[in-house]
């Protein structure tokens, strides 16, 4: 018989199923800083691209198998008990975190390009399961096929995506410089749209007309209402749109061709060269977008001009380094210098037409 001094026996807490759910969503987001960060982890050990894309694309397996393990026994009533609920948590944290190790295995030196690939599939993989275990702690007990829960989840996307990732730096520049592509294709098809069709917004507005006989412009402006000064182009301002098209189509063509230049001569092991003509690139893409809004009435000619300088100053910087890159053998012949002739026509147009705002 115990001694009434001994102490009792420590009795275990019993987290609650659902408090378990929400402690495992803090912990998987508490990850992700670091994911964003992604400093590789330094080894003595030889990297070999076959482990690692085999090693990637099973931890993605393992991921989706958890995640559609944990979806059903939380979608159904009676929940699991806390002793299995602990167990199936510790699961999907050790599939989280073995991803994650995979991805920090992966070397610098394969290229800045693809390793930010993979962060950001991992990144997607970490937050979409962050998000399932977010609504099945909310709604707890629904079916798998809840409309919120099906809207709600990514991590089955997300997994599906690893196969997919470019498996070598140039392959991954490849894929960046193509997205750049279509972006500025798509914001070029957009202005062009907006100028045919004169309408700048497109008949956006169009309820707000029904009613405009019975309002001024002094009350519109009084009431902060956008009127038809706002809302159409100016013959300035049609003038002033016609190089700004011309710019970003040139944008489009330098992307098309450094895209090629890439594809025909780029080398795998020219990670560095290859990081930098991507880095440059992604901000083509941005400094269109920029000039696009600007183009938009009520129209700032001084704005204008000031996005289309930025453009340009990109746009040559990224001319100039895949001049002096290796995907471009014969600098002397290539046709970066009839690309920057071309941006330089545009730009000196543009200032033409916007002279006088300086000078106000």
């Amino acid at each position: 018989m115990a001694s009434a001094g001994a102490p009792a026996a420590a009795v275990p807490t019993v987290v609650p199923p659902l408090e378990q759910l929400r402690c495992l969503a803090v912990e998987l987001r508490l990850l992700l800083p670091g994911l964003r960060v992604g400093e590789a982890q330094e080894t003595t050990k030889e990297f070999n691209p076959e482990t690692f894309w085999r090693k990637l694309n099973e931890a993605a397996v393992n991921v989706a198998r958890e995640a559609t393990t944990l979806t059903e026994v939380f979608s159904r009533v009676p929940l699991p008990s806390p002793q299995e609920t602990k167990r199936f948590c510790e699961q999907v944290h050790a599939a989280i975190k073995a991803i994650t190790a995979v991805y920090y295995s992966l070397p610098k030196d394969r290229g800045i390009t693809l390793r930010k690939l993979v962060r950001n599939a991992t990144l997607d993989i970490v937050d979409g399961m962050a998000q399932l275990v977010d609504v099945l702690f909310i709604t707890p007990g629904q079916s798998p096929d809840n409309s919120d829960l099906i809207s709600y989840n990514s991590v089955w996307t997300a997994c599906q995506q690893v196969p997919r990732i470019p498996k070598d730096n140039k392959a991954a520049a490849l894929s960046m410089l193509t997205k750049s592509v279509d972006l500025v294709k798509d914001a070029h098809e957009e202005m062009e749209q907006a100028v045919e069709e004169c309408d700048p917004y497109c008949g956006l507005l169009n309820d707000t007309e029904d009613n405009s006989d019975s309002h001024s412009d002094e009350e519109d402006d009084r009431l902060g209402c956008p009127n038809n000064r706002d809302l159409y182009w100016s013959e300035e301002d049609q003038e002033l749109i016609i190089p700004c098209l011309a710019l970003v189509r040139a944008s489009k063509a330098c992307l098309k061709k450094i895209r090629i230049s890439v594809a025909e001569n780029g080398k795998k092991d020219q990670v560095a060269q290859l990081d930098d003509i991507v880095d440059i690139s992604d901000e083509i893409s941005p400094s269109v977008d920029d000039l696009a809004l600007s183009i938009y009435p009520p129209m700032c000619h001084l704005t204008v001009r000031i996005n289309s300088a930025k453009l340009v100053s990109v746009l040559k910087k990224a001319l100039e380094i895949t001049k002096a890159s290796h995907v471009t053998p014969q600098p002397e012949d290539s046709w970066i210098p009839l690309l920057i002739n071309a941006v330089d026509h545009c730009m000196n147009r543009i200032k033409e037409l916007t002279q006088s705002e300086l000078e106000l």
